[in-house]
């Protein structure tokens, strides 16, 4: 059995299998695409009911693009989703080739986890975060002064909103799969990533305040879990080394 697959092509025709590999990944994507702008005002039915359940029954479009614009951008958010397993098996067969078997056992896992971990965090956003900070920034609704303050959102600024939410808690409930592909690749220790707990409670302050609006409660829903991620990445790091060496005490009479 060959330990690692025969790599030796030119570059062109490194060059010819990547050409493939995008055009599959964007003929997926135009597909759906097509599909998911057939459903676009369900599709974005689901993402306003948020807003609905925090008590705003009412979005507006001032420009008379905007709201096409949006069914476009809902489809194409849509279509990114939906199509993220594929693009990442076309990576992996694009990469793969040049790895070694026991890279692949160690990679092809994680890889496997990762539409998993990905909706899982843009769920948590969707169910929890979105709700709380909602309900937070259409609580300064009200008389200020005999002035009548209401909020009226846009289609695209929510949009935005959604977006920036889904997508930054997708990408960073992704910190374990990262964090644990860079201690097989030995690149960090358990040991490391504890002593260095305090810049990563600091660094997930940094990452929420980029990846979610400019609000303490948003910042610090992404923040925390961020930090409880980043700590179940140390636990989950230390229980394959002793798994590991549970499986190998046997064989050296230990």
């Amino acid at each position: 059995m060959k330990e690692l697959d025969d790599t030796k092509a030119p570059l062109f025709e490194h060059l010819v299998e990547l050409r493939k590999r995008l055009l599959i990944c964007i003929a997926v994507i135009v597909v759906a695409f097509f599909a998911c702008y057939y459903f676009a005002r369900p599709i974005f039915a689901f993402l306003v009911q948020p807003l609905k359940d925090a008590g705003q029954d009412r979005v507006i479009y001032t420009d008379v693009f905007e709201a096409f614009w949006v069914q476009v951008k809902v489809a194409l958010f849509a279509a990114l989703m939906i199509c993220f397993p594929v693009i990442a098996t076309q990576m992996w067969r694009f990469v793969a080739p040049g790895l070694y078997a026991r890279e692949k056992r160690a990679v092809l896992p994680f890889l496997l986890m990762t539409p998993i971990f990905f909706g899982g965090g843009a769920a948590f956003a969707y169910y929890l975060a979105m709700p709380w900070a909602l309900h937070f920034l259409l609580g300064f609704e009200g008389d200020i002064g005999g002035v009548s303050q209401e909020a009226l959102p846009g289609v695209g600024n929510y949009l935005s909103f959604v977006t920036r939410f889904l997508f930054g808690f997708g990408v960073a409930f992704l910190l374990p799969i990262l964090l644990m592909l860079l201690e097989r690749a030995g690149l960090v220790t358990a040991a490391q990533l504890a002593a260095k707990r305090r810049y990563a409670i600091v660094g997930a302050f940094a990452i929420a305040a980029v990846l979610t609006p400019p609000d303490a409660i948003s910042q610090l829903m992404l923040a925390v879990p961020l930090w409880m991620l980043y700590e179940s990445s140390i636990i989950a790091i230390r229980l394959t080394h002793w798994r590991s060496a549970r499986q190998q005490a046997p064989a050296t009479g230990e």
